[in-house]
């Protein structure tokens, strides 16, 4: 069973701007142009596939980091810590409208520390804000804790459960589905071709409904 990425030469040490622009990424894109994070700057962090997510993530072998050879993968441990918080810091005073973050693109919340290290930094930087999702349960302690992220940074944090339930207001929880979900929901608008990006859109930072991804 694997429990790592396929391309183990891909894993580098953490280094200075491991944040990558969402300019390399043309499903990311870079300034964000609409919704209460309009005028931020995006993005993204690369982890390591399977070594950081739970066995249970339903992509564990047809992860779409299976395609992607050239990736870098940024090692976890408190050397990445640092280095993310000396990014952030760098790029907090650069951009003076803020910088939102994508966790992650490959990998996961891969523990309660880590997680507790994002509520630091949100706590520091009044203009950063994060989205993403996660496959860890729920009930989980990390689970748990991404819940009281969420909660704690309404406006400035949005970690979706990747489950295919209808957001849950009691808890405020949403959730990132996939094709077959019938439940109340959107599909993403950048894999139908409705916006070119994800800073042209923010639906996913913005929209309670559950976001609709196609499969990969």
């Amino acid at each position: 069973m694997l429990t790592n990425t396929r391309y183990l030469k891909s894993i580098k040490a953490p280094k200075k701007g491991l944040l990558k622009p969402g300019s390399n990424n043309k499903k990311l894109g870079f300034k964000i142009t609409k919704g209460d994070w309009k005028g931020k700057r995006l993005f993204s962090l690369t982890l390591t596939e399977r070594a950081t997510c739970p066995p249970s993530c339903h992509h564990w072998i047809d992860c779409y980091g299976n395609n992607m050879p050239f990736a870098h993968r940024f090692d976890v441990g408190p050397e990445l810590q640092t280095e993310i918080e000396n990014d952030i810091d760098a790029l907090h005073s650069k951009y003076m409208e803020g910088i939102v973050v994508r966790l992650h693109v490959l990998g996961d919340f891969y523990s309660v520390d880590y997680v507790k290290f994002w509520d630091i930094m949100l706590l520091v930087y009044p203009m950063l804000c994060v989205f993403g999702y996660t496959a860890r349960e729920e009930d989980s302690e990390i689970g748990k804790e991404i819940k009281m992220l969420n909660l704690r940074y309404s406006d400035r944090c949005v970690i979706r459960f990747s489950r295919s339930k209808e957001y849950d207001a009691e808890t405020k929880t949403r959730y990132a589905a996939e094709e077959s979900f019938e439940g109340k929901g959107f599909q993403c608008p950048e894999q139908v071709d409705k916006v070119k990006s994800c800073a042209e859109c923010g639906l996913c930072w913005e929209a309670d409904k559950t976001v609709i991804f196609q499969s990969h």
